[in-house]
């Protein structure tokens, strides 16, 4: 049992660096493509901009919320473990709607208007 507490540990620290890597090199190439498109004839707007780097960070911070959740079936549950897991998790959950809603202008839940 041991030994498989150690490999779901390097899976999480994993994913943690997948989660961060998201972020970064989706936030890169989103400010690369800007860069080069300013000067061709249809560049990418700030808004466009602005979309792209908050999908990366949308993408990367869901990725982490998984990698906590993997960590913590390794250690021992004990009650402050868990009430840290449920406060990483509201926060990463809460900066999630917060960019979704500022990117598509409403919440999931609510239908497009058409």
């Amino acid at each position: 049992m041991e030994n498989i507490e150690v490999y779901i540990d390097y899976v999480a620290k994993i994913t943690e660096t997948i989660g961060v890597l998201t972020i970064f090199l989706g936030s890169l190439y989103s400010i690369g493509k800007f860069m080069f498109s300013i000067k061709s004839k249809n560049p990418v707007s700030y808004l466009e901009l602005r979309q792209s780097v908050g999908k990366s960070i949308l993408l990367g911070l869901e990725i982490l919320i998984a990698a906590d959740i993997m960590a913590t079936v390794v250690t021992t549950p004990t009650l402050k473990s868990v009430f840290i897991l449920g406060l990483i998790v509201l926060i990463r959950t809460f900066l999630s709607l917060s960019l979704q809603v500022e990117l598509e202008g409403k919440f999931p839940w609510q239908k497009n208007k058409n």
